[in-house]
């Protein structure tokens, strides 16, 4: 299983974040829940970036990238194996740091990757 940090999530149950990290739960991966908003998804509380999790294989993206550069340390701080940038969240500059860094920019969907057992 791979152990999962979702930036953007949200307590809102129509957004792709939510679903996702119910689709991960469901799948039996760790989530680790980051976001501006209050609250808990799947069961796991959503907390605010900051705390540096080890043992993160992947991170998926659900914030768009005009909101991103402010991730960008804790990102590289996490030091994932990849991260996905979902639908709208595509951003070349972090990117071309992620490969700079020796971590996997993977433009996909999460959902999809998740039911198509590519994930």
């Amino acid at each position: 299983m791979k152990n999962t940090l979702i930036i953007g999530a949200t307590p809102n149950p129509s957004r792709y974040a939510y679903k996702a990290a119910q689709m991960l739960k469901a799948k039996g991966h760790d989530i680790i829940n980051v976001g501006i908003k209050s609250g808990a998804v799947a069961g796991v509380d959503i907390e605010k970036p900051g705390q540096i999790h080890e043992d993160v294989h992947t991170i998926t993206m659900y914030v768009g990238p005009h909101l991103q550069s402010e991730y960008y340390d804790y990102i590289l701080q996490t030091n994932p194996k990849r991260v996905i940038f979902n639908p709208g969240t595509e951003n070349d500059e972090l990117e071309e740091l992620l490969r700079s860094n020796a971590i996997e920019p993977v433009e996909a969907c999460t959902l999809v990757m998740l039911a198509t057992g590519q994930y």
